[in-house]
């Protein structure tokens, strides 16, 4: 027996399950994007508006690269389950928020279709840094990526995020179809800003009238999101199964824990998220940076020394107190420059942040973390590295999580059947592979000015502090470094 609508009357009654009409929900979100995050967030909360009764914000969930979570929910009419972990408990709740499930290729037309719908009035994103095609150290629009320049070449059959949504914006226009909000909800410093330079960068290469257009009529509202999501693993999958007495392909595991804060500025309406549990801010902001620099900063730093310590998971990394004794020094530089947001002791928000990281309930894998780190070192570790180096301020902490990731890159330059996965992967391993010498290997890594600019391979202090932590990384008995790293 399959988890879907006819059978959800025969699950455990300690399963929770939607109890509103499914079949009378309207789809009023196009979701790009639709992998595990969005379904243990935004997806979770919408499902909280629809159960209050307010069934007028479905979502048509895309997939654009691959069509594996179509094949996986569109037997289940989209419904999945999550499931809420903590050290001591677990709750069990099948989610009917997304009402139809688009997927690969094939699907593209529609996905397009559904944007432009008068429905529709929000288009979300979760996508990653990548799916936004901007330089991470200039924040241009990569013109020269292959995908740019097919959407531009050809912007009636856009591939791209960008490109459906300027398209999309596009037949809006032509058709006096009022303009949906683009709400991006990735772990991206001003998400909301990063959207809205995205798109008109791309679109004022197709059109400067309709660039004009969505500059002045398109919302991009920021939001900052924060939920342990570890990628489903087949053991959940059987686990799940086990539960409901059925099969559910897709499931979805995740912490307790679970926030949105969200700028309140959309076009056409939205969702009283309130009820979920999320908050209408005007401290964006604020909340980004603590979330980013103090969680995120702290993920990749225990991503990379759990890596290369052997560490599978993040529960077991904190156990090492290399790494815990490594993050407490680099919470005490963050929080030296943060702003927090009104009301919010951060001391208490990293206390917090250690009790979620010692979950051992959660299988957080630290290779899924340290995954795109030329895309989340400027964001995560190198905005509060050159606050503090404007401040005067020495950064040892901030430089050893840095030599993490060079140490990560270049033992999988050094490792035969590696992969480094990374959309700068092939500069990053020739820049690894090019010496053997310490102060060579952080010059040649440095000089990758798409992730450090060009400023901080010339800071003297910075380079020393970077050069003592890798070769204390390099000696430590317990790191696993390439070997013949000459000091």
């Amino acid at each position: 027996m399959q988890l879907c609508n006819k059978n959800l009357n025969q699950l455990p009654a300690s399963v929770r399950r939607p109890l509103y009409d499914r079949s009378q929900v309207v789809p009023a979100i196009v979701h790009l994007g639709v992998g595990a995050f969005h379904r243990a967030h935004q997806a979770v909360m919408t499902d909280a508006v629809l159960a209050s009764g307010d069934l007028g914000w479905g979502i048509v969930g895309a997939g654009l690269m691959t069509s594996g979570t179509k094949d996986a929910l569109a037997p289940q009419d989209g419904l999945y389950t999550l499931v809420e972990r903590a050290a001591g408990s677990e709750q069990l709740q099948v989610i009917g928020a997304i009402v139809e499930v688009l997927g690969g290729a094939a699907d593209l037309s529609l996905v397009l279709a559904r944007m432009c719908a008068p429905s529709t009035r929000i288009v979300s994103l979760t996508v990653t840094e990548k799916g936004y095609y901007l330089d991470p150290a200039s924040g241009q629009l990569q013109l020269q990526a292959p995908a740019i320049q097919a959407d531009l070449a050809k912007p009636d059959a856009p591939k791209t995020i960008l490109g459906l949504i300027v398209q999309a914006l596009k037949h809006r226009k032509a058709n006096g179809i009022s303009p949906f909000t683009v709400l991006s909800c990735d772990n991206l410093p001003s998400n909301g800003k990063t959207a809205r330079a995205a798109v008109l960068a791309f679109a004022r290469e197709l059109d400067s009238e309709l660039a004009a257009w969505i500059e002045a009529r398109v919302r991009f509202p920021c939001s900052m999101v924060d939920r342990i999501t570890p990628a489903t693993t087949d053991a959940d999958r059987a686990y799940v199964d086990a539960q409901l007495g059925m099969t559910d392909a897709w499931p979805i595991v995740t912490e307790q824990f679970v926030q949105w804060v969200i700028e309140d500025d959309f076009t056409m309406g939205r969702p009283d998220w309130t009820l979920g549990g999320a908050v209408f801010s005007s401290e964006i902001e604020a909340w980004e940076n603590m979330k980013l620099r103090c969680l995120n900063g702290a993920h990749s730093t225990l991503a990379y020394l759990g890596q290369l310590t052997g560490r599978e998971t993040v529960a077991e990394a904190m156990e090492l107190p290399l790494i815990t004794d490594l993050l407490d020094t680099l919470w005490a530089e963050v929080l030296e420059v943060l702003h927090a947001p009104a009301g919010v002791n951060p001391q208490d928000y990293v206390e917090q942040l250690k009790l979620r990281f010692c979950n051992p309930a959660l299988k957080h894998r630290t290779a899924q973390i340290a995954m795109d780190g030329s895309q989340k070192l400027p964001q995560r570790l190198l905005a509060t590295l050159r606050e503090r180096l404007a401040a005067g301020l020495p950064s040892p902490a901030l430089a050893t999580a840095i030599a993490g990731w060079m140490h990560f890159a270049v033992k999988t330059a050094h490792t035969p059947g590696a992969v480094l996965n990374d959309p700068l992967s092939s500069d990053i391993l020739a820049q690894a592979r090019a010496s053997q010498d310490s102060t060579a290997i952080i010059d040649n890594l440095l000089g990758i000015d798409k992730i450090f600019g060009s400023d901080l391979k010339t800071d003297a202090g910075f380079k020393a502090q970077l050069l003592d932590g890798f070769r204390r990384l390099a000696a430590h008995p317990q790191v696993a470094a390439a070997p013949h790293i000459a000091p």
